[in-house]
């Protein structure tokens, strides 16, 4: 197995449990959360759960000087503008499936382009954002039709399984270009 395909894997094994992890917040706590937290309180707390639990799966797959405190600062970053975009996109769009795809392009977007100014990327700054777009589009529609077909807690778990094999392979991928695009120069 080379190594882009063990970063895929790997990174949609591990980003794909913390994934679940988050669901599963959703699945079992959503109303608590919002009764509790507000709707922004608890997007921020999804947000910094995926932060941290998937920067914490997906860390094994950088290298010196990208372990520890810098990675998880690039990810963080990364992460949260992904947010930013996604939940921008789907509300500005009303929360229609037009707010879902736009959410998730303005978002892998916005990923890509953290991922690319981090690690100081110039030959091909787009394919990075392209990969996380399909990842993070097939991802999040198969995983919602997962949704749409189970009642819950079951189909909110197997949407965030979906989705975050399939994000997280993504992220694999690209944890695997972006550094060699570096070393390259």
């Amino acid at each position: 197995m080379n190594s882009l395909s063990r970063s895929a894997i790997q990174g949609g094994l591990g980003f794909g449990l913390a994934s679940l992890a988050v669901f599963a917040t959703v699945a079992f706590g959503e109303r608590w959360m919002y009764t509790h937290l507000g709707l922004w309180g608890a997007y921020l707390t999804w947000t910094a759960l995926f932060i941290g639990l998937g920067g914490g799966a997906l860390l094994p797959l950088v290298s010196a000087p990208w372990r520890g405190g810098r990675f998880f600062g690039l990810f963080g970053l990364a992460f949260f503008l992904y947010a930013i975009g996604w939940v921008a996109a789907y509300f500005l769009a009303r929360g229609s499936r037009l707010g879902e795809w736009l959410g998730s392009l303005v978002g892998s977007i916005a990923m890509g382009q953290a991922f690319v100014v981090g690690f100081k990327v110039r030959k091909a700054p787009f394919r990075l954002a392209a990969i996380l777009f399909l990842a993070n589009s097939v991802g999040y529609f198969a995983g919602s039709v997962l949704n749409d077909m189970y009642v819950r807690p079951t189909g909110m778990l197997l949407w965030g399984g979906v989705y975050g094999v399939c994000l997280g392979a993504g992220l694999g991928a690209v944890l695997f270009f972006a550094p060699r695009q570096v070393e390259a120069r």
